[in-house]
């Protein structure tokens, strides 16, 4: 079980530091389009391929920060009685959440995306708008999304099946509460 346990701490610290990266990414995102509001409203000049940024880095922040949403436990979930199960009840959630429901969505999801996705790769997709911003590289974050929330759901299941089974497991430790993080 070591194997495992070596293999879900490296997603966890992969999505851990993707994670944070991308959460720099959203603050330029709002500097940025800040500065193309500022720009239209104030000197009436637009700029496309700074407007087109933003489209890139929202598309990255949300779509390439999922598995660190779901390491840190930020998805949606329907809390009927999971907030106040015992930890073995919760890892059998955990457990068959992933496997039954996350799992199947991430294979459908990357079937679905993929021909798309490699069609744009393919003739090195441009901006209709004719700027520089390769559209191809932000089709491919369709793909970063379901792998990434894969693997974390991997180690996410892992980490279950040590509650279940009793073996401690290698969770990421929480901040101490308050300290920010970007």
């Amino acid at each position: 079980m070591s194997g495992l346990a070596t293999i879900s701490r490296w997603i966890d610290l992969l999505n851990e530091h993707i994670g944070r990266a991308v959460a720099w990414l959203a603050l330029l995102m709002v500097l940025v389009q800040f500065t193309v509001v500022v720009l239209r409203y104030v000197f009436g000049v637009g700029f496309i391929p700074m407007q087109e940024s933003i489209l890139f880095m929202h598309s990255i922040v949300f779509l390439v920060a999922a598995g660190y949403t779901l390491l840190h436990d930020g998805h949606v979930r329907v809390d009927i009685f999971y907030g106040s199960a015992r930890p073995k009840t919760k890892a059998i959630v955990d457990f068959f959440g992933v496997i039954v429901f996350l799992w199947p969505l991430c294979a459908v999801m990357t079937w679905k995306s993929w021909v798309y996705v490699a069609a744009a790769v393919r003739v090195w997709e441009g901006s209709p708008e004719g700027t520089f911003m390769p559209f191809w590289a932000l089709k491919a974050t369709i793909l970063a999304f379901p792998l990434l929330l894969a693997l974390q759901g991997f180690s996410m299941a892992t980490n279950a099946l040590f509650v279940m089974t009793g073996i401690k497991g290698p969770a990421i430790e929480p901040e101490p509460e308050g300290e920010a993080h970007l």
